[in-house]
């Protein structure tokens, strides 16, 4: 790769993922970190909206924080596909060279990231739960340049057994695609308003366009777990599919949802999309019952920002008590019950 000049890249930059012309939370997620790593930086926010006829989005990115909102509008980029999408943010980080570039991690970001960083010939730290500006090396190496004002990209690494933090010193944008759910929006700041640019990259068609013959969407019964206020969360040890009668009984008392952890996926006892984890869908709940979950550092990666955790597991040295703010040690089939009749009384109470 050629030399670049690192002082030609400025601010940080966000990718705003919208779906049939409506926001996707993680550009919310992702316009309230950006904020932050750009107040370190004494830079600006922008937002980078893809899409058809999505003009109407971009007074919802000033309000959650974009200082610019660069907009490419274009028939051919109505519904996601690889090719086009790339085109577009490839085209922008090399007009605009942001020095930072954040995509979700969603299924659009994950395919589309590493695209872009590649065409563009910069490094990606995928799936971040942490990102931070700092030295780098962190810790000073004789006779080691150490740069500053970096951005230090944390991850989990083996499995989740291990966290790497992750630089890219030489090369510009730093870029990452970050998990949903682990960052907080910022305050909506109602009235307020970006400069908007509109910029035409010129697509063109190649043998990487494919044709979209259908779009079936896929219609589920069940709650979004990351938008729960309360969840009635359960591991291996319910002992089967039907014990979890018992924990969306209690979740029913609580005006809760149920979710799981991946060894109940993995079983077969509950859909993939309740599941909470590193592979899994990160949560921060009011409170969140870990019932039958030993605490597998996957799974805790995924609950641990939950404002209060309560535990009921039989094994006392059990890791999810290190977590959890209240504890029980005891049989889950004797406590879920009791604790659901106690509820129910309480309420019925009120």
């Amino acid at each position: 790769m050629q030399n670049i000049n690192l002082e030609d890249y400025k601010g940080v930059y966000v990718f705003a993922q919208q779906v049939d012309n409506a926001l996707s939370s993680i550009a919310f997620e992702l316009l309230g970190e950006a904020g932050r790593l750009a107040a370190k930086l004494n830079t600006e926010v922008t937002a980078v909206l893809l899409g058809s006829n999505v003009g109407n989005l971009v007074d919802s990115l000033a309000e959650y924080g974009a200082d610019k909102v660069i907009v490419v509008d274009d028939p051919v980029l109505e519904t996601y596909r690889t090719e086009p999408y790339a085109q577009a943010l490839a085209a922008v980080i090399e007009k605009f060279k942001p020095e930072i570039m954040l995509v979700g991690a969603t299924a659009i970001g994950r395919d589309l990231g590493p695209t872009v960083s590649a065409r563009v010939a910069t490094g990606l730290t995928a799936d971040c739960t942490s990102l931070e500006i700092g030295d780098f090396p962190m810790n000073p190496i004789p006779g080691k340049e150490q740069k500053h004002n970096q951005l230090l990209m944390t991850r989990p690494a083996f499995g989740g057994n291990t966290i790497a933090t992750i630089a890219c010193p030489d090369n510009r944008p730093q870029m990452a695609t970050v998990r949903a759910g682990v960052m907080q929006k910022a305050e909506p700041k109602p009235g307020a308003k970006a400069e908007v640019i509109e910029f035409n990259p010129g697509f063109e068609e190649n043998n990487k366009y494919v044709q979209i013959l259908e779009i079936v969407k896929s219609v589920s019964e069940t709650v979004n777990i990351m938008d729960a206020k309360i969840l009635v969360s359960g591991g291996r040890g319910v002992g089967s599919k039907e014990n979890f009668k018992l924990l969306q009984d209690l979740a029913d008392a609580l005006g809760g949802t149920v979710s799981c952890s991946r060894a109940v996926v993995d079983s077969g006892w509950m859909p993939s999309d309740l599941q909470v984890g590193q592979t899994g869908k990160t949560v921060r709940p009011q409170v969140y019952f870990a019932i039958g979950i030993s605490g597998a550092i996957q799974h805790v990666a995924g609950m641990e920002e939950s404002d209060l955790i309560i535990a009921i597991n039989k094994d006392e040295d059990a890791p999810i008590f290190d977590v959890a703010d209240y504890g029980i040690v005891g049989d889950l089939n004797k406590i879920v019950p009791q604790l659901t009749e106690a509820i129910k009384t309480a309420t019925a109470q009120k």
